[in-house]
């Protein structure tokens, strides 16, 4: 009886690719290879946050903490192209890994929907690095100009959006308190195509979410479509609103990687899976990037990850694998301080109760990937703020 491994290659570091790896490397019959171009795992729900003066740490966790005395090798590279006949992964340094089982879970891009200006003039927060960029605007905008923007534009109204329209009042009069500005208003705009935010929720939730997000100072637009932006504007409906400040949360699209390696997708992008997430044999598709009910939600990852990985150690052990059953996640959307909505299952939950629940999610989720101590302190670390303008450093040394 051969004692060779299984070897299972994971593409992508996020939710659903790092919960794989770790499930997998419990096994004695599993060799696990991550293939992954970031140190750290990005905790996407908590980048607005980090955009916001909160800490790196409560949006960015380290790979060689979740993986220590871990079974697992990590590649930093990129996934470019899969041969399927010599069972490889191509790298963009030119590796060639050969593998028994491929997983991929790469994630989704920006997308700009050909929109004329917006790559170029538009700020995001999907990376560490994009929220970090945003941080620093609003505050070389302070310093430099020694006034607020005309307006803050968040363009996209799902939970992205909602999240970071929510706190951006209450950030922008802390900052200009600090660099000594005037109490004035403060014009927070958020922009939606759909007839209502969160379009696919309830319409008592996209309710009560708008009616926050107005008592914070959040002016909603509805029905508006972004057509370009400029340096200073953003065109909608033919009209300019003046801004140097405008945030694309609106679109996303998936992984070229699928499209350039020819597998079958689905008219919105999406990677065509069979009950056991096979792409095809022996190549698995996960999150984001599988057309999978619920796919685009963190819980959805992290129960694709966890599937996938008893599965193949299934697989590993000569047993039959056990078809895919989706579970629907309880969404849970801030829309201001200290203020979120909850759905779950029929309840519906509104308020500080509803950012205690989010507060228990966010630690169960570091707890998944980390010891208890380590995601307590990274639980914790919420409450800590964290900026580089020296103006605001020197007050929060202060305050502190």
């Amino acid at each position: 009886m051969s004692n060779k491994k299984l070897h299972v290659v994971v593409a992508g570091g996020g939710y659903a690719g790092i919960k794989a790896s770790l499930e997998l490397s419990k096994h004695s019959k599993i060799k696990v290879t991550l293939v992954t171009d970031y140190p750290s795992m990005r905790v996407y729900p908590s980048l607005y946050h980090t955009a916001t003066g909160g800490s790196k740490e409560v949006a960015d966790v380290p790979l060689k903490n979740i993986f220590s005395g871990k079974n697992v090798e990590i590649i930093y590279d990129t996934a470019v192209s899969v041969d399927r006949t010599k069972q490889e992964l191509i790298t963009k340094r030119g590796n060639k890994i050969s593998y028994s089982a491929l997983v991929l879970a790469l994630g989704v891009k920006t997308n700009y929907f050909g929109i004329e200006g917006l790559s170029e003039y538009s700020y995001g927060i999907k990376t560490l690095d994009e929220a970090e960029k945003l941080k620093a605007h609003l505050h070389t905008q302070l310093l430099q100009n020694g006034t607020r923007d005309s307006n803050y534009v968040v363009v996209g109204g799902g939970p992205t959006g909602i999240e970071l329209a929510g706190v951006l009042p209450k950030y922008i009069r802390e900052i200009s308190k600090y660099h000594d500005l005037p109490d004035q208003k403060i014009h927070i705009d958020l922009i939606e195509a759909a007839p209502r935010l969160l379009p696919r929720m309830p319409k008592s939730v996209s309710r009560s979410v708008s009616k926050n997000l107005r008592k914070q100072g959040v002016k909603i637009y509805l029905n508006t479509i972004v057509q370009a932006q400029t340096a200073d504007a953003l065109i909608v409906h033919g009209k300019p609103i003046r801004s140097h400040t405008v945030v694309w949360t609106a679109g996303m699209a998936n992984n070229s990687f699928f499209k350039e390696n020819n597998f079958q997708l689905t008219s919105s992008g999406k990677v065509r899976v069979d009950l056991f997430l096979q792409a095809e044999r022996g190549i698995y598709v996960l999150g984001d990037n599988a057309d999978t009910p619920y796919s685009g939600m963190a819980q959805t990852a992290l129960h694709d990850g966890k599937f996938i990985a008893s599965n193949l150690k299934r697989l590993a052990d000569k047993q039959e694998p056990l078809p895919y059953r989706p579970k629907k996640p309880i969404y849970v959307m801030p829309a201001g301080p200290k203020w979120a909505a909850v759905v779950w299952g029929r309840a519906r939950i509104y308020g500080r109760m509803g950012w205690m629940l989010r507060r228990i999610a966010d630690y169960i989720a570091y707890n998944d990937y980390e010891p208890w101590v380590q995601a307590s302190k990274r639980f914790i670390a919420e409450n800590n703020r964290e900026e580089s303008c020296p103006l605001c450093i020197d007050d929060l040394s202060l305050t502190s």
